[in-house]
């Protein structure tokens, strides 16, 4: 089993990355993890309970917990490679290294390019004006997703177009996923 991430702060183009390389094999969200427990507790999935719900679990549960369930998922999975999305710290990114090489990528965008991404989109959970967009930064660099961007293994600059974003995955991932 082949098992690799994709990071990068929100509006990075994470999202549109993994388009690129879904067709290769299984993308194992971890935000998805999130989601499921709103779900569960009949919360509302906005921005700010996906990260009141992510903190919760953290604290009730460990730095790793997320990780940890997806790892589960993962294990019970019969396909040869998964992408993982999501992890926003270097204690999830062990927990993966505990049963798996699992090389990281990191896609980097100017913020500008960023913002503007973000505000266009429209999901449930992103910021709607720059105050919220700070206010979930901050969230995710304080799990720690700001030192995971800087132990990347592999980073891809996201500054020009989707499907110049895309070839880059695409070349970048096939490279990795031959010399695994």
């Amino acid at each position: 089993m082949k098992i690799l991430a994709i990071v990068g702060l929100p509006g990075s183009g994470k999202t549109t990355a993994i388009e690129s390389i879904k067709d290769l094999g299984i993308v194992v969200t971890m935000g998805d993890i999130i989601r499921d427990e709103a779900k569960r507790r009949n919360i509302e999935p906005s921005g700010v309970n996906l990260g009141k719900i992510a903190q919760q679990l953290r604290k009730s549960e460990g730095a790793g917990i997320i990780a940890k369930k997806c790892v589960d998922l993962i294990i019970k999975l019969e396909d040869e490679i998964i992408f993982v999305d999501g992890i926003r710290s270097l204690t999830e990114a062990n927990i993966f290294r505990k049963f798996w090489k699992f090389p990281i990528i990191a896609i980097i965008v100017d913020e500008k390019k960023r913002l503007e991404r973000l505000f266009k989109r429209s999901r449930s959970d992103d910021p709607k004006n720059l105050e919220e967009l700070k206010e979930r930064d901050i969230r995710e660099l304080k799990f720690g997703l700001d030192k995971v961007l800087k132990e990347t293994d592999y980073k891809i600059k996201n500054n020009t177009t989707v499907d110049d974003l895309k070839r880059k995955t695409r070349d970048l991932v096939l490279k990795v996923l031959q010399n695994y």
